[in-house]
């Protein structure tokens, strides 16, 4: 009996990992490297003291899915695997789609032929568009402004559809806000390949010296200094999140999609002195014109997964901050070749 975590190498599916695996779960990793190292694997084992099954899986491949449900028992899965990159989606669109719907349907598929009957989803708060109020609950309308954020609003409704034509599944659609932060011990953090596409890796990189300057997108906001709000949340509290989610599936039938965020918005220039703070470092900006389509705040009701779950989250950005410093000072170069 095991939880097959997909994308278990990746920021969010390694630290679950830890997670998983403090809950006394049995687990096995699945990962093609498409975003993350094999060191990750090595650092997984320091901290937990455990070996961790894993396997080189492309999961657009029915047939190497197919080999993974034989090879192990898998009771569950945790389904985090998929392209992410907002602007490469809209550049490559079919790629996202087929990466990311192929790999879900062949795990569907596996799931259904080996009697596996519980998944969490690894969502988004992209499905949520452009809300039109904060703080934003599971019943606002959903729609998308971009093919990635398509992708995870289509699958919602592909497992949605699921639980209607069989009602022994259970399916929890966990609805990230944005993750940051880093493991307490320094060992494992966020190291995105090239150009970081989020804005505390990119921060990270200013002040190592690796990107010249960070670009703040708009400073004419109706908010509290003029930059976009946005809800940070520690990527620790978010694993804990797919713990709780576990739990909750095993008792309960159907779908059901719950926000993951603290609750709190923090602006641009809140997140970039709370790094100052935590690092000693000076990070240097300039404020250009606003990005289509971004909100001017955004930020989670989180009341339900307290409701639910009985789970909220613990750490501030001053705690994600002096975790990403330490990750980043430890690691420089990240996770290496």
């Amino acid at each position: 009996m095991a939880v097959l975590v997909t994308g278990g190498t990746g920021f969010i599916g390694s630290h679950t990992c830890i997670e998983l695996l403090n809950a006394g779960e049995e687990i096995v990793v699945a990962d093609n490297f498409s975003n993350s190292k094999p060191e990750v694997l090595n650092r997984l084992k320091k901290i937990t003291g455990k070996d961790i099954p894993f396997k080189k899986v492309d999961l657009c491949d029915e047939a190497e899915t197919e080999k993974l449900f034989k090879e192990y028992k898998i009771d569950e899965v945790i389904h985090f695997a998929g392209y992410k990159a907002v602007g490469e989606s809209v550049a490559e669109p079919l790629m996202y789609y087929e990466n990311n719907l192929g790999s879900t349907f062949n795990i569907i598929k596996m799931m259904k032929k080996y009697g596996c009957k519980r998944i969490v989803f690894s969502s988004s708060a992209t499905v949520y568009g452009i809300p039109e109020t904060v703080p934003i609950k599971e019943d606002f309308p959903i729609s998308a402004i971009n093919p990635y954020g398509r992708t995870k609003l289509f699958i919602e409704e592909i497992l949605r559809d699921l639980c209607v034509s069989d009602a022994d599944f259970s399916v929890v659609l966990l609805r990230y806000f944005n993750p940051i932060g880093a493991h307490e011990s320094g060992l494992i953090g966020e190291d995105p390949k090239g150009i970081p596409n989020n804005l505390m890796p990119y921060i990270c990189k200013v002040a190592a010296g690796k990107l010249p300057i960070l670009s703040v997108y708009g400073n004419d906001y109706p908010t509290r200094d003029g930059s976009g709000v946005r809800d940070y949340i520690h990527v620790v509290d978010l694993a804990k999140g797919h713990v709780c989610a576990l739990d909750y599936m095993r008792k309960n039938k159907g779908a059901k999609a719950i926000n993951l965020g603290t609750g709190n918005g923090y602006s641009v220039f809140e997140l970039v002195r709370a790094y100052e703070k935590a690092s000693g470092i000076t990070v240097p900006f300039k404020v250009t014109e606003r990005r289509p389509g971004d909100a001017a705040e955004c930020y989670a009701d989180p009341s339900l997964a307290k409701e639910l779950l009985g789970w909220s989250a613990e750490y501030g950005v001053d705690r994600m901050c002096e975790d990403v410093a330490r990750w980043q000072k430890m690691n420089p170069d990240g996770y290496g070749d």
